[in-house]
């Protein structure tokens, strides 16, 4: 779809076609889940994340302006609604944890067959996802954008609603907060 049919299809959706926003969800559904996975870490979660987020660019698609890109503004719906969900997650397993520091919390063993390599990269997979959960919903928003889908520090700025300088900050806390969370396994390959 060039730029022309697009903002054709755009405008279609805008006075209410349904086709047209269907073909809207078509182009966008794939990198908004990506978005979506990378930041939430959970397929059910971002197939959710997803799900909401078209719903509310559905109903505020009268208030989008046309000189903004869709796919943008859609990103930062998207943005938003995981790291509302993180956070919502967060504070419910504070809560939980909260309530219950006297049981103990059984986690199913993980048995992974095979050669030592693919223990160590179940090992690396494990620290840097707890590594990642240890961020904070907006500090893993500006890394995941950054590092994962390539964005620029102003399109990550207009995407979080930030200025280009709280976005740059944002990535760095994140890269800075992961190696320090990460060093150990640097020190295990000497």
């Amino acid at each position: 779809m060039d730029a022309t049919e697009a903002a054709t299809v755009l405008d279609r959706a805008r006075q209410g076609d349904g086709e047209a926003f269907r073909a809207l969800v078509e182009r966008h559904s794939r990198s908004a889940f990506r978005l979506a996975f990378r930041m939430t870490g959970n397929e059910q979660d971002a197939e959710d994340v997803v799900q909401e987020s078209f719903l509310k660019a559905y109903r505020q698609l009268g208030r989008f302006e046309s000189r903004a890109n869709f796919g943008t503004w859609l990103y930062r719906i998207v943005a938003n609604c995981s790291v509302d969900l993180m956070r919502a997650k967060q504070a419910r397993h504070d809560q939980i944890r909260g309530d219950s520091l006297d049981e103990a919390v059984e986690l199913p063993a993980v048995d992974l067959p095979g050669p030592e390599r693919l223990a160590q990269s179940a090992e690396i997979e494990t620290r840097v996802q707890s590594a990642l959960d240890d961020l904070s919903a907006l500090e893993r928003a500006a890394f995941t954008l950054r590092h994962y889908e390539g964005r620029s520090i102003d399109e990550i700025g207009a995407t979080l609603g930030l200025g280009t300088s709280a976005a740059k900050h944002s990535v760095f806390r994140a890269v800075k907060k992961l190696r320090a969370a990460l060093a150990p396994l640097r020190s295990q390959e000497s």
